[in-house]
This record gives structure tokens, C-alpha cells and sequence, in this order.
């Protein structure tokens, strides 16, 4: 989506909350022509995402159409019951990543005054490790899945409202029940933040030698441990139901796990039971990751590693990938590996399978250096 593109979002949207998620949808919005006002209670915050452009801070805020909260969710249901009486005729929405306790918190003080009609939850699955109007994008949420959780009282008008939102924002609409949303991003998001940390946090003592033999293997596996503790915290405690019978599962996995690794220490790699118990976990493993969406959607592709030396200097991996293109080669996903102390990285290419024999021959006869895999 272009900031041509004509938007079904009608302003004003007033963003409550100018951190990550609410300066970029600021912003999204904004270099698409709607108006938007933004609150927050960090005047520095707020004064970041106005000067980013994310929308503006009036004296009379005009009566908004669309109200965003993007708050910690430690603090989403009271923001949302003082929006949905500030602002009488307007949609009130969140954006919160657990939305069962929220719906309970505001169900538990609504009275008369408080119009759920017009409250419809909703979810981003969009986010970086680094938090703050500061890291905000306006393209953050483009391609990703937005989940938008009515509830029993929501109007037809809030949904579409909220629904039109995302669409605006590039986003792809998931409709799913707050239950439903909690149970999921316990498994693709909450617990593996929290495996990411576990993992991270036996390096904290490791050995200076021992770190620097560090791949891109723990790299990936702790990529997202470098999150914000406090934001977490929130998060983790609200969808507490969901996380902790997944941490139950991961415990037993892994108490038969040890069982099997105590027997090779014991007796020896052959010991009985070693080899099977640590092949079935590996093997589970591999089940697993096969049922993550590829890039498309639907059924994981398995593509091809063209594996390139790339000189740590300016351009050169624009080079390749400018080279890459003029080959006539499309590229699936990338990643980029570093030893440490190296002069060179390594540009992992996925491409089709029957692509990378003709890219590999065609770069080599460039002057790229090619490695086997």
C-alpha cells in the first residue's frame, strides 16, 4: 500500500500512548492523509512522535472518530473506559497483546457510562526488540497479521471501524475471539520470549573465550531476549492461564530431555535410551518448524542456500543484491552471518532450488566467492 492509496480510516484517529506501536500507527496514518492526534502522559515521548510526524499535539483536540490505545496492558482497560467516556460517539480500540483479562477488567466497572458497543479489542503481531516512538515505522505493520477481537456487545460499526484500521495501516486482517488470540500468542510470542531470556540469561557468566566462538545459532535463539523486562512483565502476568500450561509441556519435554543426556553422561554416548531420547526432541523440533507459514502463507517452501563471502566494506551487499537482481534470481529470505574479527560476512541467499545452480555459476563468474554449504 502507497500513501496514494485512499484510505477507508475517517479522522480524526486520537492515539493514546506514542510509544512503538502507537507512533507507527501514527505515522502509517498520517503520510496517508488522516488526521491524527496524539496523548501521552511522557511529555518528551509525546513531543518525539509529534516531531517524527506521527500527528499533532492541539490545544482543542477536535472530537475524534477512532480511538487507539497503545498503552503497557497493565493500564489498557482504565485508558479505554476513560476514552469510551471522554469520547461519547467515537470506536474505541486497543492494541494490546492479551485481551482476555482486559475484556474482564472492563466488563467488571461498565455501567451506564460505559458503552462496550463501542469497544472492539485488537492485536498488531508487529514489534521490533527495541521499544519507543524512536524505533516506530510507519511501514512496521505491513504484511503482518492484525487480529481484531469483538466481543459479545461490539456493534457491527466498531468492527469495521477497527477492521478498516488495519487494512489502512497494510496490515492483514485475523478475526479471532480473545481466547482464541490469547492461547496463540502464548505459543508464537509470549513463550518464546521468555525461552529467548531463559537461554540469554546462561551467558550472563559464560567465559569471555567461550562467547566468542558464538554463531549466528545463539544469535537467533536470543535475538529476541533483548527485550524491554518491564513491557514483558505486563504482558506475561495478563496471559498468565495460557503461558503457564505451555511452560508445563516445555518442563516435561524437557525433564525427559535431561533424563536422556544424564544417561550419555553416566554411561557413554551409546547408553540405552540416549541416542533415541535426543533424537525424538531434535525430531519434534523438525515436525515443528514445518508448520510455520512460509513467507506466502500456507505450507512451508524449502528452498535452496546460496551461500556468498561478502567483503565488510560500504556497498558490497548492496552490490550482491543488486547483482543478484540483474542475474534475474529472486530472492526468498536472507540472512547475514559474521565471525568475530573477520573482514568478511556471509550472505546466506535462499532461493528456489532449481535457481541456485545457475545464480552460484553466474556470481562466481562475477567474482563473488561462492561457499558449499
Amino acid at each position: 500500500m502507497s500513501a496514494d492509496d485512499p484510505t477507508a480510516t475517517a479522522g480524526p484517529v486520537h492515539i493514546v500512548g506514542t510509544g512503538l506501536l502507537g507512533t507507527s500507527i501514527g505515522l502509517a496514518l498520517s503520510v496517508r492523509g488522516v488526521e491524527v492526534t496524539l496523548a501521552d502522559t511522557s511529555p518528551s515521548m509525546l513531543a518525539l512522535a509529534r516531531d517524527l510526524g506521527a500527528g499533532t499535539i492541539p490545544a482543542h483536540p477536535p472530537m475524534p472518530q477512532l480511538v487507539v490505545v497503545a498503552v503497557p496492558p497493565d493500564v489498557t482497560s482504565e485508558e479505554v473506559a476513560a476514552a469510551l467516556r471522554r469520547f461519547p460517539d467515537a470506536v474505541v480500540t486497543d492494541v494490546a497483546s492479551v485481551k482476555s483479562v482486559l475484556l474482564r477488567e472492563l466488563r467488571a466497572e461498565a455501567g451506564p457510562e460505559l458503552d462496550l458497543s463501542r469497544y472492539v479489542g485488537s492485536h498488531p503481531m508487529a514489534g521490533r526488540e527495541r521499544s519507543g516512538a524512536a524505533a516506530a515505522s510507519a511501514d512496521l505493520f505491513t504484511g503482518r497479521p492484525w487480529v481484531v477481537a469483538a466481543h459479545g456487545e461490539t456493534g457491527e460499526h466498531a468492527v469495521l471501524a477497527v477492521r478498516a484500521l488495519a487494512a489502512d495501516v497494510g496490515a492483514a486482517v485475523v478475526s479471532m475471539d480473545a481466547a482464541e488470540h490469547d492461547d496463540a500468542v502464548a505459543l508464537v510470542s509470549h513463550v518464546p520470549q521468555l525461552v529467548a531470556s531463559l537461554m540469554a540469561a546462561q551467558l550472563v557468566g559464560a567465559p569471555e573465550r567461550a562467547l566468542a566462538l558464538a554463531g549466528q545459532g545463539v544469535r537467533d535463539v536470543t535475538r529476541i531476549a533483548a527485550s524491554d523486562p518491564r513491557l514483558w512483565s505486563a504482558i506475561l502476568t495478563g496471559n498468565a492461564p495460557a503461558v503457564s500450561g505451555l511452560l508445563r509441556g516445555i518442563r516435561e519435554d524437557l525433564d525427559l530431555l535431561v533424563q536422556a543426556v544424564d544417561r550419555a553422561a553416566a554411561e557413554g554416548p551409546l547408553a540405552p535410551g540416549a541416542v533415541a531420547g535426543i533424537s525424538s526432541v531434535i525430531a519434534a523440533g523438525n515436525d515443528g518448524v514445518a508448520r510455520v507459514p512460509g513467507k506466502h502463507g500456507g505450507v512451508r517452501r524449502r528452498y535452496a542456500e546460496v551461500i556468498v563471502l561478502v567483503p565488510d566494506e560500504p556497498g558490497e551487499l548492496g552490490r550482491l543484491f543488486s547483482e543478484v537482481g540483474e542475474i534475474g534470481v529472486n530472492i526468498e529470505d536472507f540472512q547475514m552471518e559474521h565471525s568475530p574479527k573477520q573482514k568478511v560476512g556471509m550472505a546466506i541467499v535462499s532461493v528456489t532450488p532449481q535457481s541456485a545452480p545457475p545464480l552460484e555459476q553466474a556470481l562466481e563468474s562475477r567474482g563473488w566467492r561462492v561457499v558449499a554449504p
